[in-house]
């Protein structure tokens, strides 16, 4: 969105020059209208999940702290007093605690409701329950990824962030300067040009400078979205820069289950196919047996232990704590205990790490704090960049039309138009609301005279 008099400054370019700003102007200006408020929802719900750690440590302190003591008792114990206390329930996964300080949990369904139940390690008391449906950084992040309204909102996340693409390549351009004396306008705001400029300037001079932070978390948050990530995973899969063979111990795996299905594990390992337990019918091994496996085999102490629930099932160890290198995914069988499956972040293919980067960056846990203030600063920068955003149309728009720049088309503008096929073949979703609006431009918009005055098209 740019200023009343960079307008006219335009008039005086070559035509094929104009046209280009007015139609890379319109795209920009009807994108912006349409995603900012989305844009703004997804920097706000991030900003908050980005101190997960600190806010449930707060939250729960009451369920995570407990005092250490001289031993912890065995994890079976602990799982037995949950019994107890829920006679009905399955147990289906095990998290001891990280650290002296913290407690276990253990995961139950219970009357059709999923629980995690904390325990006090050292005395096996039950600290207290939390529905998995209460916990708030969950909610959260539901927000965040699917604006809670399932895969309708995962669809309406995605597209805003693929257009925030398109955004971010428009308004470069519009931001570029052009014969301006100085970097007034450009890399920090003018202050005495008047209140126009300066509304102006606190819009396009912070998108400037967010630009590469936005998209960063753009590119390594679309990994988890429903369509473009599950494409962008099967494909890194099915071209080996998933999951090796390597991975498993012995014989493939022979189930068609895939690790996602059974337990929370790192994005690299979603699609790995989970193996089966060959020995069945004897007594399965104790929860105390993979505990002792886990840390024999040097897994990070943020494990978790998904349970079988069945005689063929294996149990899955899943570890993907705060830095990306520490990443494991281990399948156990149930009946000899044997390693059927052992993924790590070095057997990766470059695209797996690359992704493990990406999410514990993005999530703000790979350096910690400063990784989350980094974060947060360009939240805070995208933020501002949409309110100012609207708040300039707001100043500017005229009382009968939105106050978008007169269409130009694509006579003189084809670059453009190569562009938007572009993000459109990369971006799929883009491209099918880029044939919608063309579609509803030509059969709508330009035959109803109201309608076309009110857009300017």
């Amino acid at each position: 969105m740019e200023t009343v008099k960079e307008t006219t400054d335009i008039q005086n370019q070559p035509q094929t020059n104009t046209s280009l700003y007015r139609t890379v102007w319109r795209w920009h200006f009807y994108a912006g209208i349409i995603f900012a408020p989305f844009l703004f929802i997804l920097a706000v719900t991030g900003a908050i999940y980005l101190f997960k750690p600190q806010i449930e440590g707060i939250l729960y302190q009451d369920y995570y702290e407990v005092t250490p003591q001289n031993e912890k008792i065995s994890a079976s114990q602990q799982i037995e007093e949950v019994k107890r206390l829920y006679p009905d329930s399955a147990v289906t996964v095990y998290r001891p605690g990280e650290s002296a300080n913290r407690s276990s949990e253990v995961g139950i369904v219970n009357n059709d409701e999923s629980l995690t139940v904390f325990i006090n390690p050292y005395t096996g008391e039950s600290l207290g329950e939390l529905n998995s449906e209460d916990r708030i950084m969950d909610k959260i992040e539901e927000f965040h990824g699917e604006l809670m309204a399932g895969t309708l909102g995962d669809r309406i996340v995605e597209l805003a962030t693929c257009w925030a693409v398109v955004l971010i390549v428009t308004g470069l351009y519009l931001w570029f300067p052009k014969k301006k004396p100085g970097m007034g306008g450009v890399l920090f705001p003018r202050l005495n040009r008047g209140k126009k400029t300066f509304r102006r300037d606190l819009h396009a001079v912070p998108a400037f400078w967010v630009t590469a932070g936005m998209l960063f978390l753009i590119m390594t948050g679309l990994p988890w979205s429903g369509f473009w990530g599950t494409n962008f995973q099967s494909m890194a899969t099915n071209t080996g820069h998933g999951y090796p063979p390597s991975v498993w111990v012995g014989s493939g795996p022979q189930s068609t289950i895939q690790t996602k299905d059974i337990a929370d594990v790192p994005w690299a390992a979603e699609n790995l196919d989970v193996p089966v337990s060959d020995i069945q019918g004897f007594i399965p091994l104790s929860i105390d047996d993979v505990v002792s496996a886990a840390e024999r085999e040097g897994v990070h102490p943020s494990y978790s232990i998904y349970i079988p629930q069945d005689k063929s099932g294996v149990y899955t160890i899943s570890a993907f704590p705060p830095k990306a290198q520490d990443e494991i995914t281990m399948h156990i069988d149930q009946y000899t205990g044997a390693v059927l499956t052992d993924y790590r972040y070095d057997h990766y293919g470059w695209i797996g790490k690359m992704v493990a980067w990406g999410i514990t960056l993005h999530k703000g846990t790979q350096f910690g704090l400063i990784n989350q203030l980094i974060s947060l600063l360009i939240c805070l920068g995208i933020i501002l960049v949409a309110a100012s955003g609207y708040y300039l149309w707001l100043k500017r728009r005229p009382k009968k039309d939105m106050g978008a720049p007169k269409t130009a088309g694509f006579n003189n503008t084809k670059g453009f138009l190569i562009l938007l096929i572009a993000m459109g073949v990369l971006f799929p979703l883009v491209g099918l609301t880029i044939i919608s609006v063309l579609i509803i431009d030509f059969f709508l918009i330009r035959r109803i005279p109201a309608l076309k005055r009110f857009l300017n098209a």
